[in-house]
């Protein structure tokens, strides 16, 4: 059994949501773990878990990051951690997976199918191992109770349910 952990200081978790129906706003987590437990040299049998809090959302505007962290979006105080345990991973090829497993925000939770890319293991110059991954994927948020939003004088809406997630994983042998 190989344990690994993410490299909090090498990955960044990220996410987009349409504004205006016409453009991205873009945000990050910026603390959050995970573990990744596997038999096999190419991840094809990983179990793996994940946690990111909540209140470390950053969208890159103050206000907004306190609207994102209340009542109305996260409920970060009752809700603290987002999290996600894989139920399956699926290779496609030696680098392209498809990653399934339960995510949990505020308290509710769904399965999510992730694209995952494996960009290969390397050593870095202090001599530990690491593995990097790009994963993508794609959630509504009303299903995790983020229901807010709001409506244009000309009927449109403020911010799309679709959120993009867009993740850059460097992991580290422990």
């Amino acid at each position: 059994m190989t344990n690994w952990k993410i490299d909090e200081s090498h990955s960044e978790i990220g996410f987009k949501v349409k504004h205006l129906m016409i453009t991205n706003v873009s945000g990050y987590f910026t603390r959050f773990s995970g573990s990744i437990q596997t038999e096999s040299e190419d991840f094809h049998d990983a179990t793996i878990s994940f946690e990111a809090a909540a209140d470390s959302i950053d969208t890159q505007n103050a206000q907004r990051d306190e609207h994102l962290r209340n009542g109305e979006f996260f409920d970060s105080t009752n809700h603290p951690k987002i999290s996600f345990v894989s139920t399956k991973v699926k290779k496609i090829d030696d680098e392209k997976y498809k990653l399934t497993g339960n995510l949990t925000i505020k308290g509710q939770t769904h399965p999510i199918e992730l694209d995952v890319e494996h960009s290969g293991i390397t050593v870095d110059p202090w001599g530990q191992q690491k593995a990097g991954f790009a994963l993508k994927g794609r959630l509504h948020r009303t299903d995790y109770g983020l229901r807010w939003n709001a409506t244009t004088e000309a009927g449109g809406i403020v911010l799309s349910d679709e959120v993009k997630l867009n993740m850059e994983i460097q992991l580290v042998k422990s």
